[in-house]
C-alpha cells in the first residue's frame, strides 16, 4: 500500500482522472454510477466508480507539482494505465477567452519538480495523440470548440514579474497552469497515456495583475461541461475508438 494513498491495486480503475480540487473530485464521482470512496488520507479524495459501461476512477492531486508527482508516482503504483487532468488555467494566447477550453498538446517545465526528474536534461513532456484525437472528434459531435496547444507548468501562481507573461506568449504557449508537465512527464516516463483538458478561469495580463476574471457561478457551469467533455473522452478511449 502507497503512503500518501491509503488503497491497494484494484481499487483503482485502469482509467483515472486526475483534479487539483478535492471538491471536483466529489462533483465527478456524482455523476459516476456506484461510485465508492477509496482514499480519503490527507484529504486527497479519491472515489471509483462506473461511466456507462466503463470502470473509472478520479483522484484529488491537490496543487502543484510536487503534490501531483507524489499521488501520480502511488497511482503508477497502483496499476493505473491512463491518467486525464481535468482543470483550470490562466489564458494567455491571444485568441483565448475566459471559458474557453484547453486541450494541452504538450507541457513546458517551469516548475521544479518535473526539471528535478530531468536532472537538468531537455524534454518536452506530451499528451498522447490518441486521446487528444477522441477529444477532436468528440468536440466535432458536440460543436464545441477545443482549443489544442502547449501550456506551461508553473509553481509561482502570483508572478510578480512584470515581462513573465509576455515571455511565455512569444513561446507560443496559450495558458498557464500548475500540475500537467509533471503529469506528462511521469506518464511518458512509464509509458502510459495522459492528456490535460482545462478552462479557462481567468486571462492573465502579467506580474500580480489579472486582466479577467469570470463569476464562481459561470465557473462551476463552465467546469460541469468540461467534467461531461471529458468523462466522454475517457470512455471512447477505453473502448478504443
Amino acid at each position: 500500500m502507497p503512503i500518501h494513498i491509503r488503497a491497494s491495486k484494484g481499487d483503482y480503475a485502469p482509467t483515472t482522472l486526475l483534479v487539483g480540487d478535492p471538491a471536483r473530485a466529489v462533483r465527478v464521482s456524482q455523476i459516476l454510477t456506484e461510485s465508492n470512496l477509496v482514499n480519503k488520507n490527507r484529504g486527497l479524495l479519491g472515489y471509483t466508480g462506473s461511466y456507462k459501461d466503463k470502470k473509472i476512477s478520479v483522484q484529488t492531486t491537490g496543487m502543484g507539482c510536487p503534490s501531483a508527482a507524489i499521488v501520480v508516482e502511488e497511482l503508477i503504483q497502483l496499476d493505473v494505465k491512463t491518467l486525464i487532468r481535468i482543470g483550470t488555467c490562466g489564458g494567455i494566447g491571444a485568441h483565448i477567452k475566459p471559458l474557453d477550453m484547453i486541450a494541452a498538446v504538450a507541457a513546458s517545465p517551469f516548475d521544479g519538480a518535473t526539471r528535478t526528474y530531468l536532472n537538468g536534461e531537455p524534454h518536452a513532456p506530451y499528451a498522447t495523440f490518441e486521446i487528444l484525437d477522441v477529444a477532436r472528434k468528440i468536440a466535432q459531435e458536440k460543436d464545441m470548440q477545443i482549443n489544442f496547444g502547449g501550456v506551461a507548468s508553473v509553481d509561482v501562481f502570483y508572478n510578480p514579474f512584470p515581462d513573465y507573461v509576455p515571455r511565455l506568449r512569444e513561446k507560443g504557449i496559450i495558458a498557464v497552469e500548475m500540475e500537467t508537465s509533471l503529469i506528462y512527464y511521469l506518464a511518458n516516463r512509464s509509458g502510459l497515456n495522459a492528456a490535460s483538458f482545462l478552462l479557462v478561469s481567468d486571462i492573465v495580463g502579467g506580474g500580480e495583475e489579472f486582466t479577467e476574471f469570470v463569476s464562481d457561478q459561470e465557473l462551476s457551469k463552465a467546469m460541469d461541461k468540461l467534467i461531461s467533455f471529458v468523462l466522454d473522452v475517457s470512455h471512447e478511449h477505453e473502448k478504443g475508438g
